[in-house]
Protein backbone atom coordinates (compact mmCIF):
# COMPACT_ATOMS: atom_id res chain seq x y z
CA UNK A 1 0.00 0.00 0.00
CA UNK A 2 2.76 2.88 0.64
CA UNK A 3 4.54 1.96 -2.32
CA UNK A 4 1.30 3.09 -4.32
CA UNK A 5 1.66 6.34 -1.97
CA UNK A 6 5.37 7.00 -3.58
CA UNK A 7 5.57 10.52 -5.48
CA UNK A 8 1.88 11.80 -4.02
CA UNK A 9 1.75 14.85 -1.79
CA UNK A 10 -1.37 17.01 -0.11
CA UNK A 11 -1.39 20.93 0.01
CA UNK A 12 -1.12 21.81 3.09
CA UNK A 13 -3.19 24.24 4.49
CA UNK A 14 -0.85 25.95 7.05
CA UNK A 15 1.44 28.85 4.99
CA UNK A 16 5.16 28.60 5.42
CA UNK A 17 5.62 31.23 8.09
CA UNK A 18 2.67 29.62 10.03
CA UNK A 19 5.06 26.43 10.26
CA UNK A 20 7.74 28.26 10.79
CA UNK A 21 5.94 29.24 13.57
CA UNK A 22 5.03 26.52 15.37
CA UNK A 23 8.18 25.23 15.25
CA UNK A 24 9.48 28.35 17.47
CA UNK A 25 6.34 27.59 19.57
CA UNK A 26 6.93 23.90 20.04
CA UNK A 27 10.67 24.50 20.43
CA UNK A 28 11.87 22.40 17.38
CA UNK A 29 14.01 22.76 15.29
CA UNK A 30 13.56 22.05 11.34
CA UNK A 31 15.62 21.99 8.55
CA UNK A 32 12.90 21.42 5.74
CA UNK A 33 11.81 24.67 7.05
CA UNK A 34 15.14 26.32 7.76
CA UNK A 35 14.71 26.33 11.65
CA UNK A 36 17.71 25.20 13.40
CA UNK A 37 19.50 25.66 16.73
CA UNK A 38 20.75 28.97 15.63
CA UNK A 39 17.28 30.68 14.48
CA UNK A 40 15.26 29.07 16.96
CA UNK A 41 14.69 32.11 19.26
CA UNK A 42 15.07 34.36 16.05
CA UNK A 43 11.42 35.99 16.61
CA UNK A 44 9.70 38.36 13.80
CA UNK A 45 7.95 41.74 14.83
CA UNK A 46 4.26 41.47 13.46
CA UNK A 47 3.84 44.77 14.49
CA UNK A 48 4.18 47.63 17.45
CA UNK A 49 1.75 48.37 19.60
CA UNK A 50 2.05 51.31 21.60
CA UNK A 51 5.16 53.53 22.60
CA UNK A 52 6.56 54.80 25.64
CA UNK A 53 9.68 56.95 26.75
CA UNK A 54 11.30 56.62 30.24
CA UNK A 55 14.35 58.76 30.39
CA UNK A 56 15.91 59.24 27.31
CA UNK A 57 15.18 55.21 26.07
CA UNK A 58 12.33 54.30 23.81
CA UNK A 59 9.85 51.63 24.18
CA UNK A 60 7.96 50.11 21.87
CA UNK A 61 4.84 47.26 22.80
CA UNK A 62 5.74 44.84 20.21
CA UNK A 63 3.40 41.85 18.82
CA UNK A 64 5.18 38.93 17.58
CA UNK A 65 3.99 36.78 14.64
CA UNK A 66 2.94 33.93 15.48
CA UNK A 67 2.17 34.38 19.29
CA UNK A 68 -1.31 35.73 20.81
CA UNK A 69 -1.53 39.42 22.19
CA UNK A 70 -0.76 37.97 25.53
CA UNK A 71 2.45 37.37 24.96
CA UNK A 72 3.33 41.31 23.41
CA UNK A 73 6.44 42.41 25.27
CA UNK A 74 8.14 45.97 25.57
CA UNK A 75 11.41 46.41 23.94
CA UNK A 76 13.74 48.75 23.89
CA UNK A 77 14.35 50.41 20.43
CA UNK A 78 17.92 49.07 20.25
CA UNK A 79 16.57 45.47 20.18
CA UNK A 80 14.40 46.15 16.73
CA UNK A 81 15.45 45.68 13.61
CA UNK A 82 12.58 46.13 11.87
CA UNK A 83 12.99 49.51 10.36
CA UNK A 84 10.51 49.70 8.03
CA UNK A 85 7.51 49.03 10.83
CA UNK A 86 9.34 51.22 13.06
CA UNK A 87 9.22 54.20 10.33
CA UNK A 88 5.50 53.25 9.09
CA UNK A 89 4.30 53.26 13.30
CA UNK A 90 6.29 56.89 13.57
CA UNK A 91 3.96 57.87 10.75
CA UNK A 92 0.64 56.66 11.54
CA UNK A 93 1.54 58.32 15.18
CA UNK A 94 2.07 61.64 13.83
CA UNK A 95 -0.53 61.75 11.85
CA UNK A 96 -2.95 61.18 13.92
CA UNK A 97 -1.31 63.41 16.66
CA UNK A 98 -1.52 66.30 14.51
CA UNK A 99 -5.11 65.57 13.24
CA UNK A 100 -6.01 65.15 17.24
CA UNK A 101 -3.63 67.35 19.03
CA UNK A 102 -2.14 69.69 15.93
CA UNK A 103 1.42 68.70 16.97
CA UNK A 104 3.51 65.67 15.66
CA UNK A 105 6.44 64.80 18.98
CA UNK A 106 5.26 61.60 20.27
CA UNK A 107 4.14 61.87 24.14
CA UNK A 108 6.02 60.07 27.01
CA UNK A 109 3.01 57.93 27.26
CA UNK A 110 0.46 57.50 24.36
CA UNK A 111 -3.38 57.54 25.43
CA UNK A 112 -5.56 54.14 25.48
CA UNK A 113 -7.28 55.63 22.65
CA UNK A 114 -4.54 56.67 20.32
CA UNK A 115 -2.79 53.32 21.22
CA UNK A 116 -5.61 50.93 20.14
CA UNK A 117 -5.82 52.91 17.17
CA UNK A 118 -2.22 52.40 15.95
CA UNK A 119 -3.17 48.98 16.30
CA UNK A 120 -6.17 48.82 14.42
CA UNK A 121 -4.21 51.10 11.42
CA UNK A 122 -1.03 47.98 11.95
CA UNK A 123 -4.07 45.65 11.29
CA UNK A 124 -5.46 47.44 8.85
CA UNK A 125 -2.44 47.47 6.56
CA UNK A 126 -1.67 43.87 6.92
CA UNK A 127 -5.00 42.72 5.62
CA UNK A 128 -5.02 45.66 2.78
CA UNK A 129 -1.08 43.69 2.44
CA UNK A 130 -3.32 40.13 2.05
CA UNK A 131 -6.01 41.79 -0.14
CA UNK A 132 -3.36 43.04 -2.32
CA UNK A 133 -1.75 40.21 -2.72
CA UNK A 134 -4.97 38.17 -3.49
CA UNK A 135 -5.76 40.55 -6.53
CA UNK A 136 -2.37 40.57 -7.94
CA UNK A 137 -2.71 36.44 -8.05
CA UNK A 138 -6.03 36.97 -9.66
CA UNK A 139 -5.09 39.02 -12.21
CA UNK A 140 -4.45 37.40 -15.33
CA UNK A 141 -3.24 41.15 -17.20
CA UNK A 142 0.51 42.58 -17.27
CA UNK A 143 -0.68 46.17 -14.88
CA UNK A 144 -0.27 45.23 -11.05
CA UNK A 145 -2.16 46.47 -8.65
CA UNK A 146 -1.52 48.25 -5.13
CA UNK A 147 -3.56 49.44 -2.74
CA UNK A 148 -3.66 52.68 -0.29
CA UNK A 149 -5.69 53.86 2.62
CA UNK A 150 -3.90 56.59 4.31
CA UNK A 151 -6.91 58.31 5.17
CA UNK A 152 -9.21 56.03 7.58
CA UNK A 153 -9.46 52.13 8.88
CA UNK A 154 -11.51 50.81 5.95
CA UNK A 155 -9.92 47.20 5.25
CA UNK A 156 -10.71 45.43 2.15
CA UNK A 157 -14.14 45.01 0.55
CA UNK A 158 -15.83 41.95 2.31
CA UNK A 159 -17.98 41.13 -0.73
CA UNK A 160 -16.21 41.71 -3.76
CA UNK A 161 -14.45 38.67 -6.63
CA UNK A 162 -11.86 39.72 -8.82
CA UNK A 163 -12.29 38.75 -12.19
CA UNK A 164 -10.62 39.36 -15.16
CA UNK A 165 -13.40 38.00 -17.74
CA UNK A 166 -17.35 38.38 -18.19
CA UNK A 167 -19.02 36.18 -15.97
CA UNK A 168 -22.08 34.77 -17.93
CA UNK A 169 -25.11 35.10 -16.20
CA UNK A 170 -27.62 32.26 -16.08
CA UNK A 171 -29.70 32.02 -19.80
CA UNK A 172 -26.83 34.03 -21.43
CA UNK A 173 -25.01 32.33 -24.23
CA UNK A 174 -21.68 34.16 -26.00
CA UNK A 175 -20.96 32.60 -28.86
CA UNK A 176 -18.05 32.02 -30.49
CA UNK A 177 -17.30 33.42 -33.89
CA UNK A 178 -16.79 31.13 -36.61
CA UNK A 179 -13.91 33.01 -38.61
CA UNK A 180 -11.16 35.10 -38.66
CA UNK A 181 -8.89 37.14 -40.77
CA UNK A 182 -6.49 35.66 -43.40
CA UNK A 183 -3.67 38.60 -43.36
CA UNK A 184 -0.05 38.87 -43.03
CA UNK A 185 -0.37 41.92 -41.87
CA UNK A 186 -3.75 43.58 -40.24
CA UNK A 187 -2.66 47.28 -40.09
CA UNK A 188 -0.92 48.05 -43.45
CA UNK A 189 -1.90 44.97 -45.68
CA UNK A 190 -5.50 43.90 -44.18
CA UNK A 191 -7.32 41.12 -46.36
CA UNK A 192 -10.27 42.43 -46.98
CA UNK A 193 -10.25 44.92 -44.18
CA UNK A 194 -9.40 42.61 -41.78
CA UNK A 195 -11.85 41.90 -38.84
CA UNK A 196 -13.28 45.24 -39.03
CA UNK A 197 -13.41 45.77 -42.64
CA UNK A 198 -15.57 42.11 -42.72
CA UNK A 199 -17.74 43.77 -40.23
CA UNK A 200 -17.94 46.87 -42.62
CA UNK A 201 -16.09 49.35 -39.76
CA UNK A 202 -12.83 51.01 -39.62
CA UNK A 203 -9.66 50.03 -38.32
CA UNK A 204 -9.41 51.32 -34.57
CA UNK A 205 -5.54 51.65 -33.85
CA UNK A 206 -2.39 53.37 -35.27
CA UNK A 207 0.63 51.32 -35.08
CA UNK A 208 1.09 53.11 -31.19
CA UNK A 209 -1.66 51.31 -30.50
CA UNK A 210 -3.42 54.23 -29.91
CA UNK A 211 -7.50 54.17 -30.49
CA UNK A 212 -7.95 56.54 -33.88
CA UNK A 213 -12.04 56.09 -34.08
CA UNK A 214 -14.56 58.68 -32.75
CA UNK A 215 -16.36 58.01 -30.05
CA UNK A 216 -19.34 55.77 -30.36
CA UNK A 217 -17.75 54.02 -33.46
CA UNK A 218 -17.45 50.20 -32.42
CA UNK A 219 -13.85 48.38 -32.31
CA UNK A 220 -13.55 44.89 -33.70
CA UNK A 221 -10.05 43.52 -33.02
CA UNK A 222 -8.39 39.88 -34.69
CA UNK A 223 -9.91 36.64 -33.02
CA UNK A 224 -8.69 33.46 -31.86
CA UNK A 225 -9.59 32.19 -35.35
CA UNK A 226 -7.46 35.15 -37.15
CA UNK A 227 -4.04 33.99 -38.58
CA UNK A 228 -2.44 36.85 -37.18
CA UNK A 229 -0.25 36.60 -33.99
CA UNK A 230 -0.48 37.86 -30.31
CA UNK A 231 1.58 41.03 -31.50
CA UNK A 232 -0.86 42.09 -33.81
CA UNK A 233 -1.64 45.26 -33.73
CA UNK A 234 -5.57 44.95 -33.68
CA UNK A 235 -5.19 43.20 -30.61
CA UNK A 236 -5.62 45.83 -27.57
CA UNK A 237 -7.96 45.20 -25.39
CA UNK A 238 -7.70 41.63 -25.27
CA UNK A 239 -4.17 41.86 -23.95
CA UNK A 240 -5.76 43.53 -20.82
CA UNK A 241 -4.37 45.87 -18.67
CA UNK A 242 -0.44 46.99 -18.96
CA UNK A 243 -0.72 49.89 -16.50
CA UNK A 244 0.37 49.78 -12.81
CA UNK A 245 -2.75 50.78 -10.77
CA UNK A 246 -3.53 51.91 -7.70
CA UNK A 247 -6.86 51.38 -5.60
CA UNK A 248 -6.02 54.51 -3.10
CA UNK A 249 -8.78 56.16 -0.49
CA UNK A 250 -9.53 58.92 -1.35
CA UNK A 251 -9.21 61.84 1.56
CA UNK A 252 -12.37 63.53 0.74
CA UNK A 253 -15.38 61.17 1.41
CA UNK A 254 -15.46 59.55 -2.16
CA UNK A 255 -14.65 55.91 -0.86
CA UNK A 256 -12.25 53.95 -3.05
CA UNK A 257 -10.89 55.31 -6.17
CA UNK A 258 -8.00 54.25 -9.02
CA UNK A 259 -4.70 55.92 -9.80
CA UNK A 260 -2.14 55.79 -12.54
CA UNK A 261 1.10 54.67 -11.34
CA UNK A 262 2.74 55.50 -14.58
CA UNK A 263 1.76 58.26 -17.61
CA UNK A 264 -0.75 56.86 -20.03
CA UNK A 265 -1.19 58.57 -23.13
CA UNK A 266 -3.95 60.37 -24.80
CA UNK A 267 -5.90 57.39 -26.42
CA UNK A 268 -4.43 54.83 -25.35
CA UNK A 269 -6.21 51.94 -23.57
CA UNK A 270 -6.42 51.49 -19.84
CA UNK A 271 -9.15 48.99 -18.84
CA UNK A 272 -12.26 47.10 -19.58
CA UNK A 273 -15.30 47.61 -17.34
CA UNK A 274 -16.07 43.66 -16.07
CA UNK A 275 -19.03 41.98 -14.22
CA UNK A 276 -21.13 39.90 -14.45
CA UNK A 277 -23.42 39.78 -17.99
CA UNK A 278 -27.28 39.65 -16.70
CA UNK A 279 -30.66 40.36 -18.60
CA UNK A 280 -32.26 43.64 -18.31
CA UNK A 281 -35.21 42.05 -16.24
CA UNK A 282 -32.78 40.67 -13.65
CA UNK A 283 -31.15 44.23 -13.92
CA UNK A 284 -34.49 45.58 -13.12
CA UNK A 285 -34.70 43.50 -9.78
CA UNK A 286 -31.12 43.85 -8.56
CA UNK A 287 -31.97 47.45 -9.24
CA UNK A 288 -34.38 48.52 -7.07
CA UNK A 289 -32.36 46.57 -4.59
CA UNK A 290 -29.29 48.75 -4.79
CA UNK A 291 -31.52 52.11 -5.10
CA UNK A 292 -32.62 51.17 -1.46
CA UNK A 293 -29.22 50.90 -0.68
CA UNK A 294 -28.44 54.25 -2.73
CA UNK A 295 -25.87 51.71 -4.91
CA UNK A 296 -25.40 50.83 -8.45
CA UNK A 297 -22.97 49.56 -10.17
CA UNK A 298 -25.48 48.43 -13.34
CA UNK A 299 -24.22 49.50 -17.02
CA UNK A 300 -26.07 48.72 -19.72
CA UNK A 301 -24.79 47.12 -22.82
CA UNK A 302 -27.33 49.56 -24.91
CA UNK A 303 -25.04 49.50 -28.27
CA UNK A 304 -28.02 48.14 -30.75
CA UNK A 305 -30.44 46.73 -27.82
CA UNK A 306 -31.29 47.33 -24.24
CA UNK A 307 -31.01 43.82 -23.36
CA UNK A 308 -28.48 42.99 -21.14
CA UNK A 309 -26.22 44.72 -18.35
CA UNK A 310 -23.21 44.51 -16.50
CA UNK A 311 -23.40 44.25 -12.86
CA UNK A 312 -19.76 44.69 -11.08
CA UNK A 313 -21.05 44.82 -7.87
CA UNK A 314 -19.89 41.85 -6.62
CA UNK A 315 -17.62 40.16 -9.75
CA UNK A 316 -15.53 42.89 -11.04
CA UNK A 317 -12.25 43.78 -11.85
CA UNK A 318 -10.36 47.58 -11.12
CA UNK A 319 -13.08 49.48 -12.91
CA UNK A 320 -15.48 48.67 -9.83
CA UNK A 321 -13.21 50.90 -7.87
CA UNK A 322 -12.99 54.10 -10.53
CA UNK A 323 -15.26 57.18 -9.57
CA UNK A 324 -16.79 59.60 -11.91
CA UNK A 325 -14.90 62.35 -12.86
CA UNK A 326 -12.76 63.96 -10.18
CA UNK A 327 -14.66 64.96 -7.04
CA UNK A 328 -14.97 65.26 -3.64
CA UNK A 329 -17.84 62.88 -2.64
CA UNK A 330 -18.21 59.12 -3.12
CA UNK A 331 -18.30 57.59 -6.76
CA UNK A 332 -18.85 54.06 -7.89
CA UNK A 333 -15.30 53.05 -6.33
CA UNK A 334 -16.41 53.97 -3.38
CA UNK A 335 -18.48 52.96 -0.06
CA UNK A 336 -19.09 53.65 3.29
CA UNK A 337 -20.45 52.07 6.72
CA UNK A 338 -24.01 53.64 7.01
CA UNK A 339 -26.50 53.39 9.63
CA UNK A 340 -29.01 50.76 8.40
CA UNK A 341 -27.00 49.60 5.47
CA UNK A 342 -25.46 46.56 4.51
CA UNK A 343 -21.56 46.83 5.27
CA UNK A 344 -19.54 48.22 2.95
CA UNK A 345 -22.34 48.94 0.20
CA UNK A 346 -20.93 49.36 -2.99
CA UNK A 347 -22.07 53.24 -3.38
CA UNK A 348 -23.33 56.11 -6.32
CA UNK A 349 -23.89 59.03 -4.04
CA UNK A 350 -23.89 62.89 -4.54
CA UNK A 351 -20.69 64.15 -6.16
CA UNK A 352 -19.38 67.17 -5.83
CA UNK A 353 -17.37 66.54 -9.20
CA UNK A 354 -15.56 68.45 -11.89
CA UNK A 355 -17.51 66.91 -14.91
CA UNK A 356 -14.50 66.05 -17.18
CA UNK A 357 -13.48 62.56 -17.25
CA UNK A 358 -9.97 61.71 -18.49
CA UNK A 359 -11.38 58.00 -19.39
CA UNK A 360 -13.70 57.47 -22.31
CA UNK A 361 -16.09 53.98 -23.08
CA UNK A 362 -15.70 51.82 -26.61
CA UNK A 363 -17.97 49.27 -27.35
CA UNK A 364 -15.46 46.30 -28.46
CA UNK A 365 -16.05 43.01 -30.21
CA UNK A 366 -13.59 40.08 -30.09
CA UNK A 367 -14.52 36.75 -29.94
CA UNK A 368 -18.18 37.10 -29.68
CA UNK A 369 -19.83 39.25 -32.44
CA UNK A 370 -23.34 39.75 -30.77
CA UNK A 371 -23.83 43.50 -30.89
CA UNK A 372 -25.78 43.30 -27.64
CA UNK A 373 -23.26 41.52 -25.56
CA UNK A 374 -19.97 44.54 -26.76
CA UNK A 375 -17.28 44.28 -24.20
CA UNK A 376 -16.44 47.56 -22.33
CA UNK A 377 -13.24 49.46 -22.79
CA UNK A 378 -11.88 52.40 -21.30
CA UNK A 379 -9.97 54.99 -23.09
CA UNK A 380 -7.76 57.80 -22.14
CA UNK A 381 -9.37 60.99 -23.62
CA UNK A 382 -5.78 62.99 -22.72
CA UNK A 383 -2.63 62.30 -21.84
CA UNK A 384 -2.92 61.26 -17.63
CA UNK A 385 0.01 62.10 -15.65
CA UNK A 386 1.63 59.17 -13.26
CA UNK A 387 -0.03 59.69 -9.43
CA UNK A 388 -3.19 61.07 -11.21
CA UNK A 389 -7.50 59.40 -10.40
CA UNK A 390 -8.93 57.95 -13.54
CA UNK A 391 -12.20 58.74 -14.13
CA UNK A 392 -15.12 58.63 -16.24
CA UNK A 393 -18.57 59.89 -16.65
CA UNK A 394 -21.11 57.72 -15.26
CA UNK A 395 -23.89 59.17 -18.35
CA UNK A 396 -21.74 59.55 -21.17
CA UNK A 397 -23.93 60.88 -24.18
CA UNK A 398 -22.36 60.61 -27.46
CA UNK A 399 -22.54 63.61 -30.01
CA UNK A 400 -25.12 62.30 -32.71
CA UNK A 401 -22.55 63.04 -35.76
CA UNK A 402 -23.55 60.20 -37.94
CA UNK A 403 -26.04 57.43 -37.96
CA UNK A 404 -23.41 54.65 -36.13
CA UNK A 405 -22.60 56.99 -33.57
CA UNK A 406 -26.20 57.27 -32.43
CA UNK A 407 -26.76 53.73 -31.57
CA UNK A 408 -24.06 54.10 -28.71
CA UNK A 409 -25.36 55.45 -25.21
CA UNK A 410 -23.76 54.30 -22.42
CA UNK A 411 -25.05 54.45 -18.91
CA UNK A 412 -23.85 53.79 -16.03
CA UNK A 413 -26.65 54.15 -12.80
CA UNK A 414 -29.18 53.36 -10.31
CA UNK A 415 -31.56 51.19 -12.54
CA UNK A 416 -35.08 49.71 -11.52
CA UNK A 417 -37.60 52.14 -10.09
CA UNK A 418 -40.75 50.39 -9.95
CA UNK A 419 -43.02 51.16 -12.43
CA UNK A 420 -40.76 52.98 -14.74
CA UNK A 421 -38.31 50.19 -16.80
CA UNK A 422 -34.88 51.65 -17.08
CA UNK A 423 -35.12 55.26 -15.62
CA UNK A 424 -32.65 56.61 -13.75
CA UNK A 425 -32.81 58.03 -10.59
CA UNK A 426 -31.88 61.89 -10.79
CA UNK A 427 -28.97 62.52 -8.69
CA UNK A 428 -27.54 66.32 -8.31
CA UNK A 429 -23.87 66.76 -9.40
CA UNK A 430 -22.14 69.72 -7.20
CA UNK A 431 -19.11 69.93 -8.53
CA UNK A 432 -20.17 73.90 -8.92
CA UNK A 433 -18.03 74.31 -12.44
CA UNK A 434 -19.39 76.45 -15.33
CA UNK A 435 -19.59 73.08 -17.52
CA UNK A 436 -21.45 71.16 -14.88
CA UNK A 437 -24.79 69.49 -16.38
CA UNK A 438 -26.36 69.34 -12.65
CA UNK A 439 -27.70 65.96 -12.51
CA UNK A 440 -25.74 63.40 -12.56
CA UNK A 441 -28.35 60.81 -13.85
Amino acid sequence: MAENLKGCSVCCKSSWNQLQDLCRLAKLSCPALGISKRNLYDFEVEYLCDYKKIREQEYYLVKWRGYPDSESTWEPRQNLKCVRILKQFHKDLERELLRRHHRSKPPRHLDPSLANYLVQKAKQRRALQRWEQELNAKRSHLGRITVENEVDLDGPPRAFVYINEYRVGEGITLNQVAVGCECQDCLWAPAGGCCPGASLHKFAYNDQGQVRLRAGLPIYECNSRCRCGYDCPNRVVQKGIRYDLCIFRTDDGRGWGVRTLEKIRKNSFVMEYVGEIITSEEAERRGQIYDRQGATYLFDLDYVEDVYTVDAAYYGNISHFVNHSVGTRRGAGGWEEQAGAPPHPPAIFCFFAQCDPNLQVYNVFIDNLDERLPRIAFFATRTIRAGEELTFDYNMQVDPVDMESTRMDSNFGLAGLPGSPKKRVRIECKCGTESCRKYLF
